[in-house]
């Protein structure tokens, strides 16, 4: 991990700013861990992903969907594909169609919430810096193994978007796809973005509608969603901030998905 991302990160829990150490073990390795400066809070890697979050903690919303994600992460590259071939739009056209709206510019740093498998940041320019969290250890398992196929550096980190462990305007541009609308507290999801993000940048957040889990209802999982949930798939305007500007919402792909985007004000 660069000094650069260090110097992003801080506690999710304090917001104190973090410190990467080291320790030698009693079998001679040296194991990494990040440091709260003032409290001494530890955040321990595995497989080289920094962990910000115990699943244990786990509840609600946030439970069934880590449990849906976890029995399907292995397929859902292929599944997607096949959703999106079915809709008749390929999936690259249906990624760009939300990409298109973010704003990159040289040596940006881009943050995906629910950065799954990776492919959404795959997309992006090469001359932006990349970081992703998520909920999901086997989406990111899965995203790992998918940037050393694509030969792209992305920084991955396991935790919740409830609390995010970066600083206060740490990125340039942050987007989240899939997912929110099972969050257990979306508004402070929502809340979390727009603290990361600079001021002056967009935030887009893309999700399914209720249409979308209708023509999927024949699945159980998409049925069981559809039944506990029912009124959560739509854009959660009314969680923005009113002092966002230029909030706008639309759908894609004949209203499967919803698109919600909005600008953090420069003041």
């Amino acid at each position: 991990m660069d000094p650069e991302t260090v110097s992003i990160l801080c506690s999710p829990d304090t917001h104190e700013p973090l410190a990467l150490q080291q320790v030698q073990t009693p079998d001679g390795y040296f194991e990494r861990y990040l440091e709260a400066v003032d409290t001494g809070q530890q955040f321990f890697f595995q497989n080289g992903i920094p962990v910000f979050y115990d699943v244990s903690q786990l509840t609600e919303t946030d439970l069934h969907s880590n449990t849906f994600y976890q029995k399907t992460a292995k397929y859902y590259d292929l599944g997607l594909k096949i959703l999106a071939g079915l809709l008749g739009k390929g999936e690259t056209n249906f990624r760009k169609q939300y990409l298109q709206l973010l704003e990159f510019k040289k040596n940006d740093r881009v943050l995906e919430v629910s950065v799954g498998t990776g492919t959404n940041l795959s997309l992006t320019p090469k001359f932006v810096r990349c970081y992703g969290i998520d909920l999901s250890w086997e989406m990111l398992s899965r995203c790992q193994k998918n940037l050393v196929r694509w030969d792209r550096k992305i920084e991955l980190f396991f935790g919740n978007a409830e609390a995010l462990p970066f600083i206060d305007h740490a990125f340039d541009v942050v987007f989240q796809v899939g997912g929110i609308n099972a969050f257990n507290n979306r508004a402070k999801a929502i809340e979390e973005m727009i603290r990361v993000a600079r001021p002056g940048s967009k935030i887009v957040i893309v999700d399914e509608t209720a249409k979308l889990l209708r023509g999927l209802s024949w699945i159980r999982p998409f049925r069981t969603m559809l039944e506990q949930w029912g009124d959560r798939f739509e854009a959660p305007v009314n969680l923005v901030p009113p002092s966002m500007q230029e909030l706008r919402v639309g759908t894609l792909i004949y209203g499967f998905f919803y698109i919600l985007s909005f600008r953090k004000p420069e003041n």
